[in-house]
């Protein structure tokens, strides 16, 4: 039973509106594309635990507080005997371990070594259960779901899954037999009421109003060429075709995200969409999808 489901960061969906909205740097740009690539793989994974028999509870994306620190667990499944960690890595190419350091082997270039990440988590895991007096046997792992992925120099005993042995593990996973009962589910619940909507130590790409494009661009392919045509919104590059009401809603949804300081008028977001949708029409929308915040010329919608 799937109690949480996986959503995009802040972080990649907010580099994602900037990449559309300004020139990003080519260190920017790197820091997206791993974005994409790690939210991907992260998705390629919850897809293959879709289907696992049995009573299981599994809570994607889990980010927990322990004596003020913080921590985040990809994928936890609660079986009846175990309690499963899984942080999802999606790295390409050939890398190598040589003591604690991980390594590209093309490029030399020292990444983060995630099993002592994953070590972390656990430790902190394990004092989170131990402060809520509960008593589960807990089993962590990284997970390489890159099938281009190859590890050297591994030692046999580090808690890893590498792409060749991620069906095997399923499978094992899947005949283990597990019986819930009620504190399995006690804990669930306890896990998703202590769950953090933001990490306070996630640092966003600086930027200002002034240095983004403003206009209505393609929900598909990000172009701002765009045009209002009988009810919808038109994509001169690609052609995809969405209703007005719709693309105000996004765009409204891309200005509160990005500017979570400013209130949302009907003038704001008419300057948002580059004066290309009528001020009545934006209001129509403002009333129907927000609250409004006062009678006057001041009223705002949250």
């Amino acid at each position: 039973m799937l109690l949480k489901k996986r959503s995009e960061s802040k972080e990649l969906v907010v580099m994602r509106y900037l990449n559309m909205r300004m020139e990003l740097s080519a260190k920017d740009k790197f820091h997206l594309a791993n974005l994409e690539k790690g939210y991907r793989g992260e998705v390629e994974f919850d897809r293959l635990t879709e289907n696992l028999s049995e009573e299981r509870y599994i809570i994607d994306d889990l980010l927990l507080q322990v004596n003020n620190s913080y921590f985040q667990i990809d994928k936890v499944i609660i079986s009846g005997g175990l309690i499963h960690l899984l942080d999802v890595k999606y790295h390409e190419g050939d890398f190598y371990l040589e003591s604690d350091k991980f390594y590209s082997v093309a490029s030399g270039k020292e990444y983060k070594n995630p099993v002592i990440q994953l070590k972390r988590s656990e430790t902190l895991f394990r004092q989170l259960l131990q402060n809520l007096k509960l008593n589960y046997l807990v089993q962590a792992s990284v997970v390489f779901n890159n099938p281009e992925f190859t590890l050297y120099q591994a030692p046999m005993d580090l808690p890893i899954i590498l792409p060749t042995q991620i069906n095997r593990f399923l499978k094992e996973l899947n005949d283990a037999p597990s019986k819930m009962d009620e504190n399995h589910k006690i804990l669930a619940q306890k896990l998703l009421s202590l769950h953090h909507d933001k990490n306070p130590y996630t640092t966003l790409h600086e930027y200002d109003y002034e240095q983004l494009e403003k206009g209505m661009h393609c929900r598909e392919c990000g172009s701002f060429n765009t045009s209002i045509e009988m009810q919808g919104l038109v994509c001169g590059r690609c052609g995809n075709s969405e209703r007005v009401e719709q693309a105000i809603v996004q765009n409204i949804e891309e200005f509160r995200l990005l500017f979570p300081e400013r209130k949302i008028t009907t003038q704001s977001i008419y300057e948002w969409c580059n004066r290309t949708i009528n001020k009545r029409r934006i209001t129509r929308v403002l009333k129907k999808y927000y609250k409004a915040v006062g009678n006057t010329s001041d009223t705002y919608y949250e």
